[in-house]
C-alpha cells in the first residue's frame, strides 16, 4: 500500500518533500506532478526500481527514461553541452521540454541509447518536482505516467491512486496536471530538431 501526500502546488511543505526524498533514496517509486503530466520516478542508480517502472508501464528495453534535473548546471554534469546548445537550454529551462544530448560517463549505461550514446534530460517548471529534486540532491529517472491501454495519462493523483496504490511506494497529490507530454528536442547536432511536439513551444 502506497503512502499519499497532499503537497501544496506552489508552496510545497518541506517536511513532506524530505520524506518523499527519503522514500526515493531508499529505492521507492513515486508518482508526482510536473509542469506537463503526472510522472513516475525513482532513484537514478536503482536498477530494481527501474525494472519496476518498466513492469508497471509494460515498457520494452528500447524505451529510455528521462533524467529530471534541478537546473542547467546539473544537466551539464549528465550531458556534453556545446555553447550553442547552452543558449538554447538556458532559454527553455525550466519548462515542458525533454532534450536529447550526448551523455557523459556520469550517467549509468542502462539509461543511455546504446547506438547514439544519448540521454534525455529535462528541468521541470514545477515547485513540487523541483523541490523534490533539490532535497534529493541529484537527478531522478522519470517517465510519463501513461498506463498500459490508456491513451492519456491521469490528470489527478486520486486517479493514479485508484490504479497504482498497490504497486508504487508514494503518490504525491499536487492538484490537476495536463495530459500533453513534453516537447522532445534533439540537440545532438548544431541544428535542433523537434522529435515530438508536445506542450512546449521550441523557438
Amino acid at each position: 500500500m502506497s503512502q499519499f501526500f497532499s503537497i501544496h502546488p506552489t508552496h510545497p511543505q518541506e517536511r513532506l518533500l524530505k520524506r518523499a526524498a527519503e522514500i526515493v533514496a531508499a529505492g521507492g517509486l513515486v508518482v508526482f506532478p510536473t509542469d506537463a503530466t503526472y510522472a513516475l520516478g525513482c532513484h537514478i542508480g536503482d536498477r530494481a526500481a527501474l525494472e519496476r517502472i518498466r513492469q508497471i508501464r509494460q515498457l520494452g528495453k528500447n524505451h529510455f527514461m528521462t533524467l529530471m534535473c534541478r537546473d542547467l548546471s546539473e544537466i551539464s554534469l549528465c550531458a556534453r553541452v556545446e555553447n550553442f546548445n547552452y543558449r538554447r537550454l538556458k532559454a527553455h529551462t525550466p519548462g515542458p521540454f525533454t532534450f536529447l544530448l550526448p551523455a557523459t560517463r556520469e550517467v549509468p549505461r542502462r539509461l543511455i541509447h546504446p547506438k547514439r550514446k544519448t540521454i534525455g534530460l529535462r528541468v521541470p517548471n514545477c515547485p513540487i518536482a523541483l523541490g523534490l529534486l533539490e532535497v534529493l540532491g541529484e537527478p531522478m529517472m522519470t517517465t510519463t505516467l501513461r498506463l498500459p491501454g490508456d491513451e492519456l495519462p491521469p490528470v489527478d493523483a486520486e486517479e493514479a491512486r485508484d490504479r497504482l496504490e498497490q504497486v508504487v511506494d508514494l503518490i504525491i497529490d499536487g492538484g490537476h496536471c495536463g495530459i500533453e507530454p513534453t516537447t522532445v528536442v534533439d540537440l545532438t547536432s548544431e541544428e535542433a530538431v523537434v522529435i515530438r511536439q508536445g506542450q512546449g513551444e521550441f523557438a
